[in-house]
């Protein structure tokens, strides 16, 4: 894991390369380096790196890696890890690769070089790259299947500049870039999901990510032109329900099996549903790893996951650790961590796992597994349910299904669309469930903006459409995002054992009658940890994960709070003062509210100043 920048089309002064190796710090704190030369083309490239030793410590592994080539030689920046490195180093050693490390970069570059593009399918990783190919005058972009690892590029004077973090982009170029008021607009009104339906946007006009799974190939310094390489489908076969819940569960094990793989300590994020409870399960009982866990846990009776986390501790031993939110220097505490973000903290959630993983950091720990991506494969959301209840309304069982749905989800959902069992057998095309409140937030701004609903049709099934949305649109871009922030802030790799390409192809060909059983969503993920979890979690039927109520934090009956929040400043240009007002002095904030006076928070303090600073690293 580590932070990678470069430029082509523009010779760098070494002042702004050192500075943007110093604000790429955090994300490589053990390691440093930059390769320079020009095109056939006359176009100088500039690649830099800072590095977060994982596999294979010893300065050999360090980067930038040139490796010499008959007709020119290749040289690479590479953030992510490849899991399957040590049977690709294999597969490369039969072809008469010799190789000088163990580290996974070398594997990398060694693949480009024997296979070309096509390496990338043999991949099972997360990734970001550069490589210059000096056979063919290319720089060529990547980034991995679900977009674990980021990758941004900015077109100034000329030049292409890219890197890990837009700080770097700032720092690499001496360029601020501007904030996307329509991307403020978008956060603030529709929330969260809203951000990434078009994979490319930031929170930056001029700015712009490489999309998830796509690859481009530069031969000077123009716009990318990215191209996919893969895409997840929805593919059904024919199966048993013994044959889906023992592929799922073989798939899951050699997932974790390979993320497990590190030469320094792993740690494990704990909430207190199913999803990161199996992955500790797992580790633990499948595989014999000595699991330490920590948790963010709150007092407040809605959100409190003590119990079913005390009980996943005690039943698999682990050493554990809890975080316990605080209201002290809550607004200076988020300040810090936009600044980190170089944007708008997406979620409280977020803003809470960035003291986890510093807990995590300070207990010596360089990896941690998440359970991201489980509940956009294994169908854990209150709409899953009810698109599943419409998939099965025409097969026989239909009554039943909905009495064990009332006995599960449909006993805890508030939603009035969720709460009818044939919601969406009434009404297919419904999404009003997603946006929540958006257009009573859409009135909270100074110009009206478009808060329809948007929702590619990659296949006409309701349900994998949905979650495929959510995979690659909605919900797993912004989590990844997110993490791999607030990880390699604290200069820890987060890795997601579930965002594994063969469990996700796996789970998106079983047919949707395996995926729900007996009134319990999730239900080959819960079948894959029998025997490993404790049962009280793994069949709780009531959805868990982490949520916090933004009044455990702030105060918004101090006086000096609601100076700080209403005082003059450049967020008053987009929403109405008067609706902040109201919001802060309701009696109570229900959940979207208290999500959505959060967003304006953290919207406040990014145009407040505390984006992409260009001489140092605010990652603290």
């Amino acid at each position: 894991m580590c932070g990678i920048a470069g430029v082509i089309g523009a010779t760098v002064d070494p002042g702004r390369i050192e500075r943007t190796l110093e604000v790429m710090r955090h994300r490589g704190p053990d390691a440093r380096g930059t390769w320079a030369c020009t095109t056939p083309a006359g176009d100088p490239v500039t690649l830099l790196h800072t590095r977060l030793s994982i596999v294979d410590l010893e300065p050999r592994a360090h980067q930038p890696w040139v490796l010499p080539s008959e007709g020119g030689s290749l040289s690479l920046v590479f953030n992510g890890e490849i899991y399957n490195h040590l049977e690709l180093r294999s597969a490369l050693a039969a072809e008469g690769e010799r190789f000088e490390t163990r580290c996974d970069t070398e594997v990398v570059i060694r693949a480009w070089r024997r296979w070309g593009p096509a390496c990338l399918d043999r991949f099972e990783g997360m990734w970001a790259f550069a490589l210059y190919d000096g056979r063919s005058g290319a720089l060529i972009l990547s980034r991995d299947r679900f977009g674990e690892k980021p990758l941004y590029w900015m077109r100034h004077e000329g030049a292409l500049y890219f890197a890990s973090e837009i700080k770097a982009l700032t720092a690499l170029s001496g360029h601020r870039p501007t904030p996307s008021v329509g991307q403020l607009q978008r956060y603030l009104a529709l929330g969260y999901k809203s951000l990434y339906t078009d994979p490319t946007r930031t929170f930056y006009d001029e700015v712009k990510a490489l999309p998830a799974a796509h690859t481009a190939t530069l031969r000077g310094p123009t716009a990318p032109t990215p191209v996919r390489y893969w895409q997840l489908e929805w593919r059904p076969v024919a199966m048993s329900h013994e044959e889906a819940m023992a592929g799922a569960r073989e798939r899951l094990f050699d997932a974790v099996a390979l993320r497990l793989r590190a030469d320094v300590p792993v740690a494990f994020c704990l909430s207190g549903g199913v999803d990161s409870g199996t992955l500790a399960a797992v580790a633990a009982r499948a595989h014999h790893h000595p699991v330490t866990a920590f948790s963010i846990l709150d007092g407040d009776p809605r959100y409190d996951e003590t119990e079913n986390v005390s009980a996943v501790v005690a039943h698999l031993g682990l050493d554990h650790h809890v975080i316990r939110p605080e209201r002290r220097d809550f607004i200076s505490h988020l300040r810090r961590r936009v600044a980190q973000h170089d944007a708008p903290v997406a979620t409280l959630n977020y803003y809470m796992a960035s003291f986890m993983l510093e807990t995590i950091r300070d207990a010596g720990f360089k990896v941690a597994l998440s359970g991201t991506g489980a509940d956009e494969l294994f169908t854990g959301y209150y709409d899953h349910y009810a698109f599943w209840l419409a998939q099965m309304s025409s097969r026989p069982g239909f009554d039943q299904r909905v009495a064990d749905w009332r006995q599960s989800y449909g006993a805890y959902v508030r939603n009035p669309l969720l709460q009818d069992p044939l919601g969406f057998v009434k009404h297919p095309d419904a999404r009003d469930h997603i946006y929540l409140n958006a257009d009573q937030f859409a009135g909270y701004l100074r110009d009206p903006i478009d808060t329809a609903f948007h929702e590619t049709r990659y296949t006409d099934d309701l349900l994998r459409n949905r979650m495929l949305n959510e995979l690659t649109h909605e919900a797993v871009p912004v989590i990844l995002y997110e993490e791999d922030l607030n990880a390699m802030a604290a200069s820890v790799e987060n890795r997601a054992p579930y965002l594994d390409r063969r469990l996700a192809e796996f789970m998106f060909s079983v047919p949707p009658e395996h995926l729900i059983h007996d009134g319990y969503a999730k239900w080959l993920l819960r079948a894959a940890g029998e025997g490993l979890l404790v049962d009280s979690v793994r069949l709780d039927k009531r959805k868990r994960g982490f949520n916090l109520a933004l009044d455990s934090l702030l105060d918004r009956d101090d006086p000096e709070t609601r100076a700080l929040i209403l005082e003059d400043g450049p967020i008053y240009e987009i929403v109405r003062r008067e609706s902040i007002e109201a919001v802060l002095s309701r009696p109570e904030l229900p959940n979207s509210f208290s999500k959505f006076l959060f967003s304006f928070l953290s919207a406040r303090l990014f145009l407040d100043g505390g984006q992409a600073p260009s001489g140092r690293s605010s990652a603290g």
